[in-house]
C-alpha cells in the first residue's frame, strides 16, 4: 500500500497527513531562510536553493520572496532566472530548462481537485506535472496551470492564464493564453 506522499507525487489522489504537513512545515522554514536572505550574496542564496530543490543549475538565481509549497520537486536549470513573488506549487515535478527567465509575481501550480464536487469535499488532492523548456521567457504575473508543457523558445506574455500546453518558439497572450504574432 502506498504512503499519501508516494500516491501525492505519482498523481494519484492523496491526502494531506502528518509526513506531507511536516514536508510543508519543513519548506517553511526553509522559506523563511531565504526570504530573509533578500541582501544576501547571490550565491549564499544559490546555496540555500541547493539545499532545498531537488536541483539547482549553476547561476540559477530566485530574487525573494519565493513561495513553494515543498521545494523539493522543483529542478532548475542552469541560469535560470525567477524575479520576486514567485509561487511554485510542487506538489509534483516542476522542471524548468536553462536560460529561462520568469518576471515578477508568476505563479506555477502543479497542484488540482477533483471535479466531482462530492469528492472534493473529502479533502483528496493530486498533481499534474509542469516542464518549461529552455530560453522560455515567461512575463510578469503570469499563471501556468497543472499539467501544461511549454516548449522551448516560447514566449508568454505578461499577465497570461497559460492552460494548455505552449509548442516550442510560440508566442501566447491572454485569459485563456492563445497563439499570437511574435
Amino acid at each position: 500500500m502506498k504512503t499519501e506522499k508516494q500516491k501525492m507525487l505519482a498523481g494519484e489522489l492523496y491526502y494531506t497527513d502528518d509526513e506531507l504537513a511536516a514536508d510543508q512545515a519543513a519548506a517553511k522554514a526553509w522559506m523563511a531562510r531565504y526570504n530573509a536572505a533578500l541582501a544576501s550574496p547571490i550565491a549564499e542564496r544559490h546555496a540555500l536553493l541547493c539545499e532545498r530543490l531537488k536541483q539547482v543549475g549553476k547561476g540559477a538565481v530566485i530574487r525573494p520572496p519565493f513561495f513553494c509549497d515543498y521545494g523539493t520537486n522543483i529542478s532548475l536549470g542552469d541560469g535560470v532566472f525567477l524575479n520576486f513573488n514567485c509561487v511554485i506549487l510542487d506538489v509534483v515535478e516542476v522542471v524548468i530548462g536553462d536560460r529561462t527567465q520568469i518576471g515578477p509575481a508568476v505563479q506555477i501550480y502543479t497542484a488540482d481537485h477533483p471535479r466531482d464536487a462530492e469528492t472534493r469535499r473529502t479533502g483528496l488532492e493530486f498533481g499534474r506535472p509542469i516542464r518549461i523548456g529552455s530560453d522560455v521567457w515567461i512575463g510578469g504575473g503570469a499563471i501556468i496551470l497543472p499539467g501544461v508543457t511549454i516548449g522551448d523558445g516560447a514566449l508568454v506574455a505578461a499577465g497570461s492564464v497559460v492552460t494548455r500546453d505552449v509548442a516550442p518558439g510560440a508566442t501566447v497572450a491572454g485569459n485563456p493564453a492563445r497563439p499570437r504574432a511574435a
